[in-house]
């Protein structure tokens, strides 16, 4: 190294960069080195520098960063003096490589390295080096890193092979030298890790970094000194700037559509200079060889925003890149300059966006993006695009009072107004407020826009209540003379987007879908109730601007918010005020719309639960909109729907209409039948009946019934459920009203459809085959129809069409005439009409006989109701018609049931043994599948045939059944004949061999469980004979021997060969047992149909012999744990058969010869069903129904060995501990035991002192789970309907089954079982049925001590000390509300025991809610035995030690014994308990001194004669203190208020029914819903007294502050002077000099001078400063210590702080410990706080560290905030609030006077409204971050801080 070089080298560390240059001209100048051989050595020295670079020992890393940088330095300034030949060699040895060692680890020296580079280059001019050398390198890089190839259109990749400029270019130095000595180097100094091995692959984001620096600089470039040579027509740096402008602009355009590192690049990198560059000029010009280009800012611009529009549609992250990408845009391209459009060659070089629609549209959908980044990124686009200013006028002052001008809105009144108008003013909008509507301009509605906008974004709920509505009001207000103006050509083209009615409200739908998915609900709440409320007729048309996209899509789904809806379902009531206003708004939009407008809207309305889910409250919402929507359109076109209608006339408008308008209303009745279908999944029936009615209402308004297609007004009607349109349904008229229409037509409609269904043409050229769902699909279309026919039919002359086609369709003499034989030969099963037509019988006896049902069922609930004005028609069918109707239909079945039997007889053929016998191939869609309960492993043509021969047996089966309630003669008896045969047929038939066989089995024992079903329904003498008669081959024959054994026998033993032979897949083999368990189950019930009927055979004693029911239960039993879903009831039903043929031998010997069920049967039947009901994951109410009416079935329950056995439990004691443990969490599993256990214990009270335990729990049951669709399931389910209906149902349904649903049923079920006990006792002791009443009576007492018992000992009922509504408190209100029932079961035997619980319970602490219940029991017990009243009673009231809450109880008690007494012992009483309550008058305690006023004045006022003068004459003179007693407590003005607060509770008070379930579960309170429990004597006492006593403390409170003011007024007087300033306002108060402290320092007392609480406190109400002053001249010491604690007091209260903090509103604990501290610390006057209880809370005091003893502590609840701040207020303060609002003043920039009341907010919510009006002033503390807001206590200490600097400021100034 050269000596020169190497004091160079050292000297990099310690000279400074901008030194270099002086110091080198300084060694040229004194040496004779020339500056390019230094340049040179230089240069080879950066291998070394590099190596120092990555090992940096030695040196700190400062040194190293000045050494590169001067190194730098020195090189660029050699390069300046010898010129630009050694620039290549610049570049490629050093430049390069130190870029890419230092980029990632080094950024400052990144930048210091290019900008030394850049300056040479623009000093030198040598932009020729950078065409050759790192343009091509970084442009290369990437594209590289995009995948590109070298592209034609790049003008710099051409520039190395052809090069522009012609100066000298060292050759000698290339990029593949420069690779291989960059490879030495490496290999030599540098380690892999930190250099890439390829020397021209740069980063991606360096080569941006540097491309967009060299543009910027060719930019800034001034003209130089050029190369003569040089071909550009301009200077060369404008020439390289627009040539590299080119390039990044192409290259901008292709990172943009590339993955989101290329486009954050290129937004963070390129875009900014390109944008800049086109601030120099409009176009730049490329003037490469081969290539003549021009750039203009307009074509770049509009690839710029194709390329925006695209990202736009992509995803999130894409929209904001495009929005940055707009703001960029925006930024370099103002408003202004796109206005002055500047041209070239004619061309227009500007593109204005906002004459573009996408660009509004996306501003539009920015603005309601869910991100907050986005929509503050097009909020700032849209201001930014619209000129609107930036700043806002700040008041630093106290905000004056707005004044009512001439200017001011009329509308505008009250405080509350103004308010929100000098807000509106604050933001830059006020001017809204005052203009004339007319001269309203596009720009005045953009400034109330943003100001809304950014209300909802930025600003609190109070400002959005109390500015939006009247800011809308205006703005509505304004657009009503637009709605047929013409935009003035005066505004500019971007104002005139709110030039337009339609225009102003597609913005305001913006604002309104904003607020309706706002995060804050409150404020989703007002703008919804904002928008709902407008009276829209007051505005003109302008309800019809409402753009409809907002209707469906935003006002829809927030109307689908939960929030809006807080009354709803309240009561059972379905509605609330939004929904009732969003109806109305609803109507009044439909009222402009053409019609068939709006039945287009109607359907768009009505699909949009398709897309979204919707809620309880948001369907009913949407309902009642399409509703009112529908009926909206009558109000202007009431002369079409007159004559729509109109039934006298024979034309219809709608008939005339277009096939189109037919399809529209086709479309509307198909949503709204997805409508009624989505209201199924909320269960609860009313609200479902409310949902169907709307959208009967709604379709009723639009159309008729014949206006659509049958078919879809079939699936319509379909989906209304059944309940409400059968007989006697909620909506069955109206149905029929719509339905029946003018002339009849719909039901000329019906008419034909059976023909046309049973003659649906079927393509001949193929086989004709169905399965089973295409049976189900026929099935159910039938069904449909079956069902509107019976709505439209009117009298029996309509229903003579229908049995006509019935009566002439000969399809089965015509079908056994063509296949006489052979039904497996036929090739082509194109005979289809026979099914369709066995199909729609079969769905017309369905409907016939649910009609004939619910007759019966109403004729009976009306015959045991004693009505007498039984209606004479039903549905508009007379009885008469009905049953002329009937006898039709029947007459038409029997006249084709001998052709129906013949053809079933040819159908069954199939099921015959040896059709198949051998397996054949099963089609595609089968094959590889293991079958179903609807898919058969069959081909296709034995399916068919199957499937006919299952529907023909399954008519045949309903037809007789419908026809023998009428008839019997040979036909039906044929028919029953057929079946039976059949089934006998199918039961013996053989095993199977083959899976096909098998399957035809299956499906035969499917026909035979159909015709069972229906053949024991019908069951007659000749039935019984035909069965004796076809089994004469039967041991059965014999005389005495059970009719059925032999039938049962062969079935069970046949179908278990085939369950068990192998054939059938596993699937399938379900799917047979459960009909083998269906087919046992009608066998089984036929017993109970022949008693019912009174059926007897002559030649049979039994119908099962006691071995075949044995054989029955014990494989049911066994089967039990393995059952199926499907299975499950059958099996079940099947059991509880079995036990009652078990249990009829007592009582009927020609039943059953059964012996009875065992201990051992039992236990295996108990287990199995458990083990069945735990298995279970859905539970259902029908299952758990049969569960319990099987296995705790009345036949078993009343032997008591089932209940305890061997000293243990026994099955059933076992079993009912096991559901009642398992019902405590399933609610419908606990309603449903304790319905059926009460109906048993009722009918065995012996059993229930074995569920004492289990009594317990359905006592203390209560669950927070509302089973909703327990009674949607009763009332849509037949299985659940009637296996309810089968358990005990004995107690009083017309109580209980009011609670049905509730959590309260299993309570009220035991308590009415109880009471009923106890009426059975009372029959039974006076029948003397001894026996009886032992066992009664004894159950009830035992169950009343066990709860006396838990209520005196248990751990959680005894507690003294629990919370209202907790779970302690709902177990002692229903234990003592369970005990109150059981008081009728106190006898004398236990009185004793009784009592002695009942006082410890009184002398105990208990709420007034659970204490009521213990004066009930306590009344009745002293009612019913009067002699314990001395000896008990007396004694307990003179016990003046006890508890007031015991005092006032027994004052209770004692009243309402005398009052209730008979009258044998009523003045006994009155002698023993007046003289022990009369003392009590005179308690210190004043709940019971105003207790006892009550009650003893109840008591005189009936029992005392009148005080007239005659009488008092005669009167002892203990008497007349009593007149004059309660002449004082009638005349009292106190006490009579007191009375009347009372609500008359003591009159209306009956101790015996009070004591019934009626009297206790009866007294619902819908809004508390808590246990039952009424409103208590007590509790009304209570809160009377505390209003009282809250207004007198308010009346103390203010004579207590004039007192106090006026000693500190006398106290501070002379050591204060209060200066005022130049406005006559309060600045400062100087206290003495010598009393001046520092903040910091802490006072330590001696022991004679410490303060207690009450010193400091100063300000507390407890203390009067002044007082202490006054004692002063008693005695010497007194003097002595009041004058050494009042001069600590007036010490504390001269260094405090005039500034008191008004917390009422926080109610963390936390946060108001710290502001106690703070408080502490700066020596605040007071804190004031919601509660000063929390002073004691252990978290308080540990984190305010003993500060609340230090500082005064105020309580001020939130209710009296207002009240303490209009008294500091009068006291000179200043109210303040910290909080946001638009006229909140800086905090640095605010003046704090000296007396302060400074207002914090809540955590979440601020300071509400009402608070904010009262304030002087708000404050915020400025903040820079991205977080809106600082913790309560943080902004309370900071503001008081400021407050104290302040004040400090102004002492040290004076």
């Amino acid at each position: 190294m050269e000596p020169i070089v190497a004091s160079l080298w050292s000297s990099f560390r310690q000279v400074p960069p901008a030194a270099i240059p002086a110091m080198l001209d300084c060694i040229l100048a004194s040496t004779a080195a020339s500056p390019s051989s230094l340049f040179s050595d230089l240069l080879n020295e950066f291998p070394n520098l590099t190596k120092g670079i990555v090992e940096k020992s030695g040196t700190t890393e400062s040194e190293w960063h000045n050494c590169v940088v001067s190194y730098v330095a020195a090189l660029s300034h050699f390069l300046k003096k010898s010129g630009a030949h050694h620039m290549h060699m610049f570049i490629w040895k050093m430049l390069i490589p130190l870029l890419k060692l230092v980029h990632i680890s080094n950024l400052e020296l990144f930048n210091e390295a290019t900008s030394l580079f850049l300056d040479v280059v623009t000093e030198t001019n040598s932009w020729e080096v950078l065409e050759a050398t790192m343009v091509p390198l970084l442009l290369r890089s990437i594209g590289l890193s995009m995948g590109m190839s070298q592209s034609e259109d790049l003008a710099i990749y051409k520039w190395s092979e052809n090069s522009t400029f012609k100066g000298p270019i060292d050759k000698k130095v290339s990029p593949t030298s420069f690779d291989d000595s960059h490879d030495t180097l490496i290999d030599k100094y540098i380690c892999g890790e930190f250099l890439e091995s390829h020397s021209y692959d740069l980063p991606f984001s360096i080569s941006c970094h540097i491309l967009t620096l060299t543009l910027d600089a060719a930019l800034r470039n001034k003209d130089g000194v050029f190369p003569a040579s040089t071909l550009a027509s301009g200077s060369p740096a404008k020439q390289f700037a627009g040539n590299i402008l080119w390039d990044l602009s192409n290259l901008t355009l292709q990172m943009l559509s590339q993955s989101s590192v290329h486009r954050s690049s290129a937004i963070r990198f390129l875009l900014p200079f390109i944008f800049k560059a086109f601030t120099h000029g409009p176009t730049f010009k490329i003037a490469v060889p081969g290539m003549n280009q021009v750039l203009t800012r307009k074509d770049y611009f509009m690839n710029i925003w194709k390329c925006c529009k695209l990202l736009f549609s992509l995803g999130s992250l894409e929209r904001r890149d495009a929005y940055d990408i707009l703001s960029l845009y925006l930024s370099f391209s103002s408003p202004t300059e796109q206005d002055e459009a500047s041209t070239v060659g004619g061309r227009e070089e500007t593109i204005d966006l906002r004459a573009d629609e996408d660009f509004w549209n996306e501003i539009k959908r920015g603005l309601l993006d869910k991100e907050s980044l986005v929509r503050k990124q097009s909020l700032h686009i849209l201001k930014t695009t619209l000129k609107l200013s930036k700043e806002r006028k700040c008041y630093s002052h106290i905000a004056e009072e707005v004044s009512d001008g001439k200017g001011s809105d009329s509308h505008m009144i009250g405080k509350r107004g103004r308010w929100a108008q000098e807000e509106a003013k604050s933001l830059g909008v006020g001017r809204v407020c005052n203009q004339i509507e007319s001269s309203f301009t596009g720009q005045h509605r953009w400034d109330t826009f943003v100001f809304l906008y950014e209300m909802l974004e930025e600003y609190g709920t109070h400002l959005v209540e109390a500015a939006w509505n009247h800011q809308i009001m205006l703005w509505l207000r304004s657009s009503i003379p637009l709605e047929n103006s013409v935009p003035s050509v005066s505004e500019e083209q971007y104002h005139n987007r709110m030039g337009s009615a339609e225009q102003i409200f597609e913005w305001l739908a913006v604002l309104w879908e904003r607020g309706f998915c706002h995060d804050n609900p409150q404020v989703r709440c007002l703008i919804m109730q904002s928008f709902l409320a407008i009276e829209w007729e007051n505005y003109g048309y302008c309800a019809k601007l409402v753009p409809e996209d907002f209707i469906l899509g935003s006002l829809i789904r927030g109307l689908n918010d939960p929030v809006h809806h807080r009354e709803f379902g309240v009561k059972e009531i379905y509605s609330s005020w939004t929904i009732d206003a969003a109806a109305r708004f609803m109507c009044k939009y439909a009222s402009y719309m053409e019609r068939r407008q709006h039945i287009s809207f109607l359907v768009d309305l009505s699909s949009v639960p398709k897309t979204h889910s919707f809620g309880r409250a948001g369907l009913m919402c949407l309902v009642e909109c399409i509703a009112s929507a529908a009926c909206g359109v009558l109000k202007d076109n009431n002369h079409e729907v007159e004559q729509l209608i109109d039934a006298n006339t024979d034309l219809i408008v709608v008939e005339s209409a277009p096939n189109s308008w037919k399809n529209d209303r086709s479309d509307l009745l198909d949503v709204l039948r997805f409508v009624v279908e989505c209201s199924k999944q909320h269960f609860n029936p009313k609200y479902r009946q409310q949902v169907c009615e709307k959208i009967l209402a709604a379709v009723a308004s639009v159309m008729t019934a014949i206006d659509v297609p049958l078919e879809i007004l079939l699936h319509f009607i379909s989906s209304v459920p059944p309940e409400y349109t059968n007989y006697r349904g909620s909506l069955r008229h109206v149905v029929q009203k719509w339905l029946r229409g003018p002339n009849l037509q719909l039901l000329k409609a019906i008419q034909k459809f059976p023909g046309n269904f049973i003659s649906y043409q079927h393509p001949p050229d193929s086989p004709f085959t169905f399965d089973d769902e295409q049976l189900d699909a026929w099935g159910s279309e039938a069904k449909r129809w079956a069902r509107i026919l019976f709505l439209v039919v009117e009298g029996e002359e309509n229903f003579d069409p229908i049995l006509k086609i019935l009566t002439t369709t000969n399809l089965f003499m015509q079908f056994i005439e063509d296949h006489g034989g052979g039904v497996c030969k036929k090739k082509n099963f194109s005979e289809w009409e026979p099914v369709k037509f066995l199909i729609l019988v079969s769905r017309l006896v369905e409907e016939v006989q649910i009609i004939q049902e619910r007759t019966a069922k109403h004729c009976l609930s009306g015959r045991m109701k004693g009505e007498t004005d039984f209606p004479g028609r039903i549905d508009n069918l007379s009885f008469v018609e009905e049953s002329i109707i009937i006898d039709k239909f029947v007459v038409v079945l029997l006249s084709f049931l001998e052709e129906l039997v013949a053809f079933t007889k040819l159908s069954c053929s199939i099921f015959g043994s040896g059709v198949v016998t051998e397996d054949v191939s099963l089609p595609g869609s089968i094959r590889g599948k293991l079958g179903g309960p609807s898919q058969r492993r069959l081909p296709s043509s034995l399916c068919t045939s199957v499937l006919e021969a299952i529907s023909a047996t399954k008519t045949l089966a309903s037809i007789l059944r419908c026809c023998a309630k009428f008839r019997t003669d040979g036909v039906t008896n044929s028919a029953q004949t057929f079946l039976w045969n059949f089934c006998w047929k199918i039961i013996t038939t053989p095993a199977p061999k083959s899976e096909v066989e098998a399957e035809i089995c299956l499906a035969a024992y499917e026909a035979c469980a159909y015709a069972l079903k229906d053949l024991v329904s019908v069951v007659s003498p000749s039935s019984l004979d035909l069965l004796a008669n076809n089994y004469k081959s039967f041991p059965s024959e014999a005389e005495g021997q059970a009719l059925l054994d032999a039938f049962v026998t062969t079935f069970i033993h046949n179908i278990n060969n085939i369950v068990d032979g192998g054939k059938l897949t596993r699937s399938r083999r379900a799917v047979l047992i459960s009909w083998k368990w269906s087919c046992l189950e009608s066998l089984l019930s036929l017993p109970n149909y022949t008693h019912r009927y009174g059926v007897e055979s002559k030649r049979f004693i039994f119908y099962f012999s006691d071995t075949i029911v044995t054989q029955i239960f014990q494989d049911l039993v066994g089967s039990l744990e393995h059952a199926g879903e499907v299975s499950v009831l059958p099996m079940l039903r099947s059991v509880r058969l079995s036990m009652e043929l078990f249990s009829l031998k007592r009582t009927d010997l020609d039943i059953s010869c059964c012996g009875g069920i065992t201990i051992e049967m039992m236990w295996l039947l108990v287990h199995s069903s458990w083990i069945l009901h735990v298995s279970c994951n859905k539970r259902r109410v029908a299952p758990i129904a049969a569960l319990l009416s099987s296995v705790l079935h009345y036949s078993v329950f009343g032997d008591e060995r089932m209940h305890e056995f061997d000293n243990g439990p026994g099955p059933l004691k076992w079993f009912v501990e096991k559901i009642v443990e398992e019902g405590t969490k399933s609610p419908r599993t606990i309603r449903l035991a304790a319905l059926h256990l009460c109906g048993l214990w009722l009918a065995y009270p012996n059993t229930l002192k074995y569920y004492i335990k289990e009594l317990k729990l359905l006592t203390f049951y209560g669950s927070v789970a509302f089973d909703e669709d327990f009674e949607a399931e009763l009332a849509e389910n037949h299985d659940a309907r009637t296996e309810v209906s089968i358990l005990s149902r004995r107690l009083d349904p017309e109580l209980t089954d009011v609670f049905i649903n509730t959590e309260l049923y299993a309570r009220v079920s035991v308590a009415v079982l109880f009471s009923r006990l106890a009426d059975m006792a009372y029959w039974a002791k006076s029948t003397a049925r001894k026996e009886e009443y032992l066992d009664v009576i004894g159950s009830g007492k035992m169950f009343l001590l066990e709860l006396l018992n838990s209520v005196v000992n248990d751990k959680d009922l005894s507690k003294e000390l629990y919370k209202k509504y907790s779970a302690i408190h709902r177990r002692k209100v229903r234990a003592w509300q369970m005990i109150c029932v059981l008081s009728r079961f106190v006898d004398l035997d236990i009185v004793e025991e009784v009592t002695s619980s009942l006082h410890t319970s009184i002398c105990r602490n208990n709420l007034p809610s659970v204490r009521q219940y213990l004066e009930t029991f306590a009344i009745y017990i002293y009612l019913k035995f009067p002699s314990l009243v001395s000896q008990q009673l007396v004694p307990s009231l003179r016990n003046y030690d006890l508890r007031p809450q015991a005092l006032s109880s027994y004052v209770f008690i004692a009243a309402n014994v005398i009052l209730h007494a008979k009258k044998v012992t009523q003045f006994g009483h009155l002698d023993e308990l007046l003289p022990p309550i009369v003392p009590l008058l005179t308690s210190h305690h004043h709940t019971l001194r105003g207790f006892t006023q009550i009650l003893l004045y109840q008591v005189l006022q009936k029992l005392l004669p009148d005080s007239n003068s005659s009488a008092c004459d005669n009167m002892s003179l203990e008497q007349r203190c009593f007149v004059d007693l309660r002449d004082y407590l009638a005349h009292n003005s106190d006490c009579a208020r007191l009375r009347a607060s009372m609500d008359s509770y003591l009159d209306s008070f009956d101790p015996v029914k009070s004591i019934s379930p009626a009297g206790i579960f009866t007294n619902r309170v819908e809004e508390l819903e808590f246990e039952c429990v009424p409103p208590t004597l007590m509790d009304r006492v209570i809160d009377f007294l505390n209003e009282t006593r809250e207004d007198l403390r308010s009346s103390m409170a203010k004579d207590a502050a004039s007192i106090k003011i006026e000693s500190i007024l006398i106290d501070e007087g002379p050591k204060c002077s209060e200066i005022l300033n130049s406005n006559g306002r309060q600045s400062v108060i100087r206290p003495q000099e010598e009393l001046l402290f520092d903040f910091q320092r802490k006072i330590t007392f001696s022991n004679n001078e410490l303060p207690d609480s009450a010193s400091t406190a100063f300000l507390d109400k407890t203390t009067s400063y002044g007082s202490l002053l006054a004692m002063a001249n008693e005695d010497q010491l007194l003097d002595q210590l009041l004058h050494s604690r009042g001069m600590i007091v007036e010490k504390l209260k001269a260094r405090r702080q005039q500034i008191i903090l008004l917390a009422s509103l926080i109610d963390r604990i936390p946060n108001l410990a710290g502001l106690a501290r703070t408080c502490e610390v700066f020596r605040a006057a007071a804190l004031a706080v919601a509660d000063k209880s929390i002073l004691n809370d252990k978290q308080f005091q540990l984190i305010s560290v003993t500060a609340e003893k230090w500082v005064p502590v105020l309580e001020v609840p939130v209710g009296s905030m207002k009240v303490f701040l209009e008294k500091k207020k009068q006291e000179g303060c200043a109210i303040l609030g910290l909080e946001q609002t638009a006229n909140s003043v800086p905090l640095d920039q605010y003046n704090f006077p000296t007396k302060t009341v400074l207002v914090l907010g809540r955590e979440k919510e601020g300071i509400p409204v009402e608070i904010i009006h009262m304030l002087d002033a708000c404050i915020e503390i400025p903040q820079l971050g991205v977080v809106r807001s600082l913790n309560v206590h943080v902004s309370g200490a900071i503001a008081l801080w400021e407050y104290t600097r302040q004040q400090r400021s102004m002492l040290n100034s004076k």
